[in-house]
């Protein structure tokens, strides 16, 4: 069984890919959802799957990973783990995302940005804009899921261990709101609740 499979394998029995009406974390609606938390809950299946992202970054030689919260922050650790390099998150207050918990960056350090799913990459955008502001370099992203659809939104590379073709809508264009489904459901850790069906939905930081 090649990765690809055995991750698809992992989401799948962890319940990790859920199907229904979701509100994404981008402000896109959704059929399915990758609630990643659920597969890497398992220490083995966490450390598997930071290990694999770890061997395709490994070539950009970084010096430490930096990863938004709350959702970058166990696959994060996990890389961080595999490349034998320091580990750190950002963290939002507001609208402002910084670092905290007497984290720092220096001068010239070459870091990769790692997330569990990228969908439109607003908040992996934020964090490397963090980054580059401190002084580091940011020379890779990677994540656990593209969910771009093809539309890479980096200027660095970027690696991911799966590509899924999970179609996402604005909610104007949204079809289980035309259909007159339930309202989306926000599964993600983000407090802001989900909007009803047929409503604008608010843009919020993407996974």
């Amino acid at each position: 069984m090649n990765d690809q499979r055995l991750l698809m394998q992992m989401l799948e029995e962890s319940g990790a890919l859920r199907r229904g009406h979701f509100l994404l974390s981008s402000g896109l609606h959704s059929e399915a959802y990758v609630q990643c938390a659920l597969l890497l809950e398992d220490p083995v299946r966490a450390r598997k799957v930071g290990g694999d992202l770890a061997e395709l970054l490994r070539q950009f030689h970084p010096d430490s990973v930096l990863s938004p919260a709350l959702g970058g922050i166990i696959i994060g650790h996990e890389v961080a783990a595999g490349l034998g390099v320091p580990f750190r998150f950002t963290e939002r207050k507001g609208e402002e995302m910084g670092l905290r918990r007497g984290f720092s960056l220096r001068q010239g350090e070459r870091v990769v940005i790692i997330e569990d799913v990228v969908t439109t990459g607003r908040s992996t955008l934020e964090t490397a804009a963090l980054a580059t502001s401190r002084g580091a370099r940011v020379v890779a992203i990677g994540a656990i899921i593209d969910r771009t659809a093809g539309r890479d939104p980096f200027d660095v590379p970027f690696r991911s261990l799966l590509k899924l073709d999970l179609p996402s809508h604005a909610p104007a264009d949204c079809p289980a709101c035309r259909a007159g489904a339930v309202p989306a459901e926000k599964p993600g850790s983000r407090p802001e609740a989900a909007t009803a069906r047929g409503t604008e939905a608010r843009v919020e930081r993407s996974s």
